[in-house]
C-alpha cells in the first residue's frame, strides 16, 4: 500500500473480519479520508474520479459501519468525514468556514456536568462549537455548541 492509503492492515482485518474484501475502491476511499483529514464525500469523490461516486458513499457508509472513519456536521450541508482514531471535537469559524480541531479533553468538564446533572452523554464525533476564528477577529455575540448543525 502507498503512503496515501497507510498500511492497510486495520482495512484488511475490520473487512474480513466481517466477511467482506478488500478492494481498490475501498483502499482508495479510506486513503484519501486520511489524507484530506475532514473532506464531503464529493470532496472526496473528486479526489478518486476513477472511483464512481455511489461507490464512494457506499463505502463512506461501510468505513462507518465498521468503524474505520466518523462522520460530523459542520454547518449546513453535507457530513465531513475523518479518520476515527483521530479523536477530537470541532471548532468552526462562521465568519470564514475554517474548521479546527480542539483536543476532545477540552469538553471533559461540560460531559461530566451534563452526566452528573443531567444523567446526558456527550456525543464528542458529533460536537462541534461555532464562532469566529482568531483570523477573523471577535464579533458579537457568543459562541454556539451544536451536536449536529447549528
Amino acid at each position: 500500500m502507498d503512503a496515501v492509503t497507510g498500511s492497510g492492515a486495520d482495512l484488511a482485518a475490520a473487512l474480513r473480519g466481517r466477511g467482506l474484501r478488500v478492494t481498490p475502491q475501498r483502499e482508495l476511499v479510506l486513503g484519501v479520508v486520511r489524507s484530506l483529514g475532514h473532506a464531503t464525500p464529493e470532496q472526496i469523490a473528486d479526489a478518486v474520479p476513477e472511483v464512481d461516486p455511489a461507490t464512494v458513499y457506499r463505502t463512506l457508509e461501510l468505513l462507518e459501519d465498521i468503524g474505520l472513519v466518523r462522520h460530523t456536521h459542520l454547518g449546513h450541508g453535507a457530513p465531513s468525514y475523518r479518520p476515527a482514531e483521530d479523536d477530537h471535537v470541532h471548532v468552526v469559524c462562521h465568519a470564514c468556514g475554517r474548521v479546527l480541531d480542539a483536543p476532545a479533553d477540552l469538553v471533559d468538564g461540560l460531559e461530566q456536568r451534563l452526566l452528573g446533572e443531567q444523567g446526558f452523554r456527550l456525543d464528542r464525533a458529533h460536537f462541534t462549537v461555532f464562532g469566529r476564528c482568531g483570523t477573523c477577529g471577535p464579533a458579537g455575540g457568543t459562541a454556539q455548541a451544536s451536536g449536529g448543525t447549528p
